[in-house]
C-alpha cells in the first residue's frame, strides 16, 4: 500500500464510521477499486486499525462525558446512591451493550474475514437495512433521554449491533435504529451509538494491529491512514450530532440504496469483481 492509498482509505473510514452508511462496505469497495486485493489479511488488519483513528476521536470528543461516566460508575460500585445516578445507568448499558459484538466477533471472526468480505454482500446488506432504518425512524414514540436508559436498552442495542458484523449492515446504522426502536430519542441514541463504538472498535484494532505493521501494509501507511481517519473522523462526529438534532437518519436512506445499486452495476459490468 502507498500513502496516497493510506490517505483516501483514512479519509473514507473517518467520514463513514458514524455515519449509519457503513464503513467496512465502503472501505471494502473503496479497496477494491484502489487494486487492492480485499481478502489479503494485512489489508483486512488495516481496515480494523485505522478505526483506532476514529475512536480516538471519540475519545477526544466526548472526554469530559467520558471522564463524567467513569465517576459514575465508581461511584456506583461503592454506593447505593451513585447507582440512582443516570451516568451508572448509562455505563452499564455501555459494559453490556459491548458484550455480544465481542463474543460473536471472535466467534465468527474467520467467516466475518472471508465469505462476507465481499462487495455483493455490501450492497445486498446497504438496501436490505435501510428498510429497518425507515421502519426504526416510524415509531411513534421516540422522547426518552438519558435519564431513562436502562441496562435493557443497552442489552438490545448490543444486540442489535452484531448485525453491523456484516459489511454493508452500518454498526451506527444499527445501534441508532435499535435505539429508536426502543423509543429513545435520535440525539440520544446517536450518543449511545458513539459510546459503544469505542470498546468494539478499540478491541478491534489492538486486535489487528501486528498484522497491519508486520504483514505487509507497513508502519507509514499504518500510521498515515489512522491519522487522516482521526482528523475527519472528529469532524464528522461535530456534523453528525447537529444533523440529527433537527433530521431524520432515514434521510440517509436514498444514498445507501443508490450505492448499493452503483455497486451492484459495477459488479455487473466488472469494473470490480
Amino acid at each position: 500500500m502507498n500513502p496516497v492509498q493510506a490517505v483516501v482509505l483514512g479519509v473514507v473510514e473517518g467520514l463513514t464510521e458514524f455515519l449509519p452508511v457503513s464503513s467496512t462496505g465502503h472501505l471494502t469497495v473503496t479497496e477494491q477499486l484502489l487494486g487492492l486485493k480485499v481478502d489479503d489479511k494485512a489489508i483486512t488488519a488495516f481496515t480494523a486499525v485505522i478505526q483506532v483513528g476514529a475512536i480516538l476521536a471519540t475519545f477526544l470528543y466526548f472526554r469530559a462525558d467520558i471522564v463524567r461516566l467513569v465517576r459514575g460508575f465508581v461511584r456506583g460500585v461503592v454506593s447505593a446512591e451513585g447507582r440512582a445516578d443516570p451516568d451508572w445507568r448509562f455505563a452499564w448499558c455501555v459494559i453490556v451493550g459491548s458484550i455480544p459484538i465481542g463474543i460473536l466477533g471472535l466467534a465468527f471472526k474467520s467467516v466475518i474475514e472471508g465469505p462476507l468480505r465481499s462487495v455483493a454482500v455490501v450492497a445486498v446488506a446497504l438496501i436490505a437495512w435501510s428498510a429497518v432504518m425507515w421502519y426504526a425512524e416510524r415509531r411513534p414514540a421516540q422522547d426518552r433521554g438519558e435519564s431513562a436508559l436502562t441496562v435493557r436498552d443497552g442489552a438490545v442495542i448490543g444486540l442489535v449491533q452484531c448485525a453491523a458484523l456484516v459489511p454493508g449492515v452500518s454498526r451506527s446504522g444499527a445501534t441508532i435504529s435499535a435505539g429508536l426502536l426502543r423509543g429513545i430519542d435520535r440525539v440520544e441514541a446517536t450518543r449511545l451509538s458513539f459510546f459503544l463504538a469505542i470498546p468494539a472498535l478499540t478491541a478491534a484494532g489492538l486486535l489487528e494491529l501486528g498484522k497491519s505493521l508486520g504483514g505487509g501494509v507497513g508502519v507509514g501507511p499504518t500510521v498515515i491512514g489512522t491519522v487522516i481517519a482521526f482528523v475527519v473522523a472528529y469532524a464528522t462526529i461535530a456534523w453528525l450530532l447537529r444533523f440529527v438534532a433537527h433530521h431524520r437518519i432515514s434521510l440517509f436512506i436514498p444514498y445507501r440504496v443508490a450505492a448499493g445499486v452503483g455497486i451492484l452495476v459495477l459488479l455487473a459490468t466488472g469494473v470490480i469483481s
